[in-house]
Order: C-alpha cells, then sequence, then structure tokens
C-alpha cells in the first residue's frame, strides 16, 4: 500500500497505530494527523530528506483545517490509498460544538468521511467506533451482534448521542457503492468502509480508553449503588492490531473487536485508579442533571451502560478479518509499588 492517513495519531491509540503500521512491511508512508506537537516516539521515524512519517498538525473538527489538508498538493502526490479514523479520546476535552448543537466527535467524522469519499486516491476507511451505542437490556445477559439494536433513546445522553451518530455515519456508506468521482478518475470504484466497534480499551499501566465513564484523568466516579455491570476490555495492542487486520483485508461493514476477558465495573475501575462509588440512583439522576445544566458534560453517570452488563460476539471479525486477541488483561506491579492493570502477551 503506497500511503495510509491516521487522524488523531498525537493520542495514545493513534501513536500506537503508527507504530505498528510503521513495522509492517507492506505500509509505504504514513500521514499522521494530531492537534498538538508531533510525538517524540515519532522522532525516529522522521529521518531523512523523505521521511516514510509526515506529520501534520490540524484541528479535526474544523472544516476549513481538514478540508485545506485534503485538498493540499502535498497530500495528492503522497496519495494515501487508506484513511484511518481513529476518534479523540484519552484525558484530551472534547471542546465547544462546532456547530451550535453540533458536537466535535460528530463533527470531525463528517468531515474524515467526506473526504475519503471525495479525495481520489482513497480506496479504504477503517474507524474506531465504541460498543457502547448498543440498547442494553437488565442485568448481565446482554450478548451482543453486529446487527444488535442501537440505543437511539432520545434521552440518551449527549456523550453517547455523539458515540452513536457517528457510528450510523459510518455504517450507512459501509456498503454503499461509490455513485460519483471526480472528473478525471474511474469510474465504479468503492470506498471499502470498515467500522470496529471497541469496548474498554486499556493500556498497561491502568490506562484506559473510550470508556465513558472512566476515561480520563485518574480519581473517583459515581456510579448507581447496587450496580456492577460486566465490561469487555481489550487491549491497545489488540486494537491496533485489529486496525491492521482491517485493513489488509478486503472486507467491508461492521466488526466487534473485544478481548477474551471480562471485568466488573467496580473492579475495572479501582485497578485503574478510577474506584466507583456508590450512588443512590435518584440522587445520580439530579448530580447528572446538574452538571449537565453547568456545561461539565453528562458522561453517561446514570446510563444503562452503568447498570448492566455486556459481552460482544467477536466471531465475524475472526472469520472475515482473521482477527483474535493475542493479548491478556491482567495485574501487575508498577513501580511506585501500586498494582495497576497490564496488557500482556497470552500464553500460546
Amino acid at each position: 500500500m503506497k500511503a495510509v492517513l491516521v487522524t488523531h495519531a498525537d493520542l495514545p491509540l493513534g501513536r500506537r497505530i503508527v507504530k505498528l503500521l510503521w513495522h509492517e512491511p507492506g505500509i509505504g508512508r504514513i500521514v499522521a494527523l494530531g492537534e498538538g506537537p508531533a510525538p517524540r516516539a515519532f522522532d525516529a521515524f522522521r529521518v531523512g530528506a523523505e521521511p516514510r512519517l509526515v506529520y501534520e498538525r490540524l484541528d479535526h473538527a474544523r472544516q476549513r483545517s481538514v478540508s485545506d489538508w485534503f485538498r493540499s498538493r502535498r497530500l495528492r502526490e503522497i496519495g494515501p490509498e487508506a484513511v484511518l479514523y481513529v476518534p479523540r479520546h484519552g484525558v484530551v476535552p472534547e471542546g465547544p460544538p462546532v456547530v451550535a448543537r453540533v458536537p466535535a466527535r460528530i463533527a470531525e467524522a463528517r468531515l474524515v468521511l467526506h473526504h475519503a469519499l471525495e479525495h481520489r486516491s482513497v480506496r479504504a476507511l477503517v474507524a474506531l467506533g465504541s460498543a457502547f451505542v448498543y440498547a442494553l437490556s437488565p442485568g448481565n445477559a446482554n450478548h451482543l451482534r453486529e446487527d444488535s439494536p442501537l440505543w437511539l433513546d432520545p434521552d440518551a445522553p449527549a456523550a453517547l448521542r455523539a458515540w452513536i451518530d457517528s457510528d450510523m455515519l459510518f455504517q450507512a456508506e459501509a456498503g454503499r457503492a461509490r455513485s460519483a468521482w471526480p472528473s478525471g478518475s474511474s469510474g465504479g470504484r468503492r470506498l471499502r468502509v470498515v467500522l470496529l466497534r471497541v469496548p474498554t480499551v486499556v493500556a498497561s499501566g491502568g490506562y484506559v480508553y473510550l470508556h465513558p465513564l472512566l476515561e480520563g484523568a485518574a480519581g473517583p466516579r459515581p456510579r448507581p449503588a447496587g450496580f456492577d455491570p460486566l465490561c469487555p476490555v481489550i487491549a491497545d495492542k489488540d486494537v491496533a492490531r485489529a486496525v491492521a487486520a482491517a485493513l489488509a483485508s478486503d472486507a467491508a461493514g461492521v466488526f466487534q473487536v473485544a478481548g477474551r476477558e471480562r471485568v466488573p465495573l467496580s473492579v475495572l475501575g479501582r485497578w485503574t485508579g478510577r474506584p466507583t462509588l456508590p450512588v443512590p440512583g435518584p440522587l445520580l439522576r439530579v448530580v447528572a442533571l446538574g452538571a449537565a445544566r453547568l456545561g461539565l458534560g453528562d458522561a453517561a453517570l446514570d446510563a444503562p451502560l452503568a447498570r448492566y452488563g455486556m459481552s460482544l460476539d467477536v466471531r465475524r471479525a475472526a472469520a472475515a478479518l482473521g482477527f483474535e486477541p493475542r493479548y491478556r488483561i491482567g495485574l501487575a506491579r508498577a513501580g511506585d509499588g501500586a498494582l495497576r492493570l497490564e496488557a500482556v502477551p497470552a500464553p500460546a
């Protein structure tokens, strides 16, 4: 593959994916987009007159910023054949809506999809989505497949609605033929879209990503008293491997990927430095409503995901993408002596 473009490459999952792609023999140049300075880990990748890694700073949710880069002469010369959409994650705040009532997560998903469809050289788009988009029933028996119903309730918290709306954008395009290409290009081509729905991502050292309740800085989190849902998890290294598998395959559509473990929310929070504090449901609803009205966000404090557990059926990803998790999540003692979750290779 001549070149691959990766969004949010300066964030943890983006860095992990770029590092893995760097060692893939079939990948040519890597175009890494970030909102901050280039990570120091990329220094060794950016040497020489024509470095294999190209790093560019831009605001992923701003139309002019994204459009200028996708339409630039430099990107046309590089000619990326695939776009890997890594969403905003970690402790980076999402920021204010770009357009009234449009969260940044939706704005950047729209822009990336639009320009992937428009750019002549792009043949594939692989997007990371969330497994917390599903409608959950009471209990821990929610065994979900790719065609399980999404949580389309109008009362869904804004943070989850952004994930759901982005998911539906990519899902709608996943099997659609590209009907029109820019003048001068050949017709009949399709943009192959792969949406990977991932659960809670755990990295060595107790870092956790893409969980609506636990993501962000360490510290206690409230949760509904009387509930301790089971959470599927996946190692960050396996997320990168799933992206690479989707990139190398000819498959299109929606795929769930997950590790082999499921961890109670209380345990997951405790071992990642984010202990969950049981709070009576009525009080928690008042707190969530107050936080939303003060503009502090509504981090799904009282959403079904805080009450009901789930597991993911990953057979479709195994069959179509050839993806199987290689890492397990276990406990290890950090340098400060504290126990933290660790992603380690699974025994053969």
